[in-house]
């Protein structure tokens, strides 16, 4: 599903590969030859979300950016990463080459550098309290309530206004290679279902390199 939010719309390669039930909202750029796989969610809440060219979104994978009046966490997501099944990366910038495993979480503030490894279920959490850090309110008993109540108004006048807009198409692989030096321009919003298997071919092929390599 794509979303407008306010005026903000979703920017996608027109060579990049969007599953019918992953769902794109706001201010996001997706980069020529991207993948982004069944229930994959992109969501950009008040700072944008960028992600490179050839990259992977895995299944059920949850890309947030947030921001209000006092901070920032807009997400960055660099060329040929790999979000991995279940991860959740929310405003974090991730390098060139990252991989990030099944269900690993990253939070706001943090940085991965380029070729990073995180391994599944690993987590990354800003230094200091978190809800200090993320939802810049101050430690106290309550704070864990008084940071609910300000991200539910914050999501209801943020997505109050959302509105759906027409399926992303996508062209093949073989397309976008011969047209690419032409042009390389962002397009706006099913195929290319090819352009998966190729993705899926060539992590297997390194999969079996790296398993000779040891």
């Amino acid at each position: 599903m794509m979303l407008s939010s306010g005026t903000k719309k979703p920017k996608i390669h027109a060579s990049a590969y969007v599953a019918p039930t992953a769902t794109i909202s706001g201010d996001v750029t997706i980069g020529a030859g991207c993948a982004i796989l069944h229930g994959a969610v992109i969501v950009a809440e008040g700072a944008p979300i960028a992600i490179g060219t050839d990259a992977v979104v895995m299944e059920h994978a949850v890309i947030k950016a947030s921001g209000g009046s006092a901070l920032q966490f807009p997400a960055t997501i660099a060329d040929r990463c790999i979000i991995g099944p279940h991860a959740y990366v929310v405003g974090a910038t991730v390098g060139k080459g990252a991989v990030i495993g099944s269900g690993a979480r990253i939070y706001n503030g943090i940085t991965l550098p380029p070729n990073t490894r995180i391994e599944p279920n690993a987590v990354r959490t800003p230094k200091g309290d978190f809800l200090e850090a993320v939802f810049n309110i101050e430690q106290s008993p309550d704070a864990g309530a008084k940071a609910a109540q300000t991200y539910a108004q914050f999501l209801r006048k943020t997505h109050a206004q959302d509105t759906p807009l027409a399926a992303h198409v996508g062209s093949a692989p073989n397309a976008r290679r011969a047209s690419q030096a032409k042009d390389d321009t962002l397009t706006a919003p099913v195929e290319a279902d090819s352009m998966v298997d190729a993705m899926m071919q060539e992590l297997q092929e390194m999969e079996l390199r790296r398993k000779k390599r040891s």
